[in-house]
């Protein structure tokens, strides 16, 4: 189970729930990873006009997973099945930035 209330965000892998978060070090891996498409900022930018990709999406997912404990790899991810498909993965790469980047309880989560 998730701890919403610590940026925490379930993803399904295969069927088996996964426990995804953006912490410092995982943050720090997305941004090496999307260094060339604008960095961060670009990034949430991307996100709240609704201009994101699917590259967006899995290195969003990568890390988040990264963060909470999952020593997969973009190659591995792009080997399973996420629950829920293209836009269950789309809207938990958005929740992950939501709640990696606001208040409990502000954001509704």
């Amino acid at each position: 189970m998730v701890n919403p209330w610590a940026g925490e965000v379930e993803i399904m892998l295969d069927g088996e729930p996964h426990r995804a978060k953006l912490t410092l070090g995982a943050l720090a891996e997305l941004e090496a990873a999307i260094g060339e498409n604008g960095g961060m900022i670009a990034l949430v930018e991307r996100f709240d006009q609704n201009r994101f990709s699917s590259g967006d999406v899995l290195a969003l997912i990568v890390a988040g997973l990264r963060g909470g404990g999952w020593e997969g790899d973009a190659a591995r991810l792009r080997c399973v099945e996420i629950g829920g498909g293209p836009l269950a993965a789309a809207a938990k790469a958005a929740e992950l930035l939501a709640r990696a980047f606001s208040v409990p309880g502000e954001d509704g989560a």
